[in-house]
Formats: C-alpha cells, sequence, structure tokens
C-alpha cells in the first residue's frame, strides 16, 4: 500500500507532487454533521481551496446526486467559478473515471482528500487510493461526520491503511516551506488574515502596529 517515503523530507507535501479532491460539501452532507461545527469545516475546506488555487496544485471538486444532494457550498464555487463539480452516482468517489482518470493524467501521487462524511465519502476512496499507490493525506478539519465517533473511527479505519490525517494549515505550511518563497508567501499571508482565526487576527495587527509611524519625540 502505498509507494512513498513516509519518513524525512520526502514525507512531506510539495505543490509541485500534490493534487486535491473535495468531496461532496453539498447541503445534504451538512444536515446531518454533528462531529464538528459546520462553520469551522466551511473555514477550513475554503481556506484549502484558496491554498491550492494559490500554489496552483490542481484541484477537483465532486458531488454525489446533485440534483437531490445540493449544489456544491457557494465558498467553494466561488474560489472556482468557472469549475463544475463532477456530479456523480457513485458513492465512492474512485470507483468513478471521471474523477480518477483526471487524477491519474496529472501524474501526481500525493493525493490531498477532504470531504463529508469521513466514514463513507472519504474512507472508500482513500483506502482505494492508497491501495493503488498514491500516498493518501486526509485534511481532517475540513471533513465532518454524522457523529464524533464515526468521524474518529474513520481516522483511525484509515491509519491502519497508512493514509496520513492532516489539517488545512499544515497542507499549506508544507507546500510553502520556505516563507523567502516571496510569490507564494504574501497571498498566503493574505489567506491566513482571513481563515486562520486568531492567528490571523494577530498577524494584521502586527501589521498595523510595523505600519503605524512613532511620533517624533521632542
Amino acid at each position: 500500500m502505498g509507494n512513498s517515503v513516509k519518513t524525512g523530507l520526502p514525507g512531506l507535501l510539495t505543490p509541485e507532487n500534490s493534487i486535491v479532491v473535495l468531496i461532496d460539501h453539498q447541503p445534504f452532507q451538512f444536515a446531518n454533521l454533528n462531529s464538528h461545527e459546520p462553520t469551522m469545516i466551511i473555514n477550513a475546506v475554503t481556506g484549502l481551496a484558496k491554498a491550492a488555487k494559490v500554489f496552483k496544485v490542481p484541484t477537483i471538486l465532486t458531488t454525489v446526486v446533485e440534483e437531490r444532494g445540493g449544489l456544491i457550498i457557494k465558498q467553494l464555487q466561488d474560489v472556482y467559478p468557472d469549475q463544475k463539480p463532477i456530479n456523480r452516482t457513485w458513492i465512492n468517489t474512485w470507483q468513478d473515471p471521471a474523477v480518477t482518470d483526471l487524477v491519474a493524467a496529472s501524474g501526481r501521487k500525493q493525493l490531498i482528500l477532504a470531504g463529508l462524511w469521513t466514514e463513507v465519502c472519504v474512507a472508500m476512496p482513500a483506502i482505494q487510493a492508497a491501495n493503488e499507490g498514491y500516498d493518501v493525506f486526509v485534511v481532517t478539519d475540513a471533513c465532518g461526520s454524522v457523529t464524533p465517533e464515526a468521524h474518529d473511527q474513520a481516522v483511525r479505519r484509515m491509519i491502519q491503511h497508512g493514509i496520513t490525517p492532516i489539517n488545512w494549515v499544515a497542507v499549506t505550511s508544507e507546500w510553502q516551506r520556505d516563507w523567502a518563497r516571496l510569490d507564494t508567501a504574501t497571498a498566503l499571508a493574505g489567506l491566513m488574515i482571513e481563515h486562520t482565526g486568531g492567528t490571523g487576527v494577530a498577524y494584521a495587527w502586527e501589521q498595523q502596529l510595523l505600519n503605524t509611524p512613532v511620533p517624533a519625540q521632542h
């Protein structure tokens, strides 16, 4: 299972080898979401999607039976306004060639998944993809389940298959790796202000202080 070294520098994410698949962030799934506050998941998955755009990481949006389960949340569609989500009937995203063919064609092996619900629409493709040689990362704070237990047990199950749990800020930090990479650092700093809660507030305050002239002493 898996084909990547999980320790040392090669075990960290890079923008060049990453691909993101966001699964079923739709009204029906949010309606019975009880493992997390929905606002937190929306914030995390939107931050992840925006970061993927900053680092030019290919991102696939997918829904299940959209005409009944509802459109993908506006926050995600706003990040990718010209990208129509792939609408499936398969519960397991990895059984839909419309998704897997795109991932395979990218040639990228670090597969980053997030979706609703963790125990079904995330665990199923994660386990299958891990067996196909992908190094699978599940962004747990951008996922959610019908109960806290269901989410926790799904993460535990996936770990047994060599899948790595991670949060969205860790993903973006590994993509950035060095603040000297100024081409993405500025955009990432703006993203932090919008989506990292207290850290973003503190960073904005720091910028205010640094940019406020000190009155001359007489």
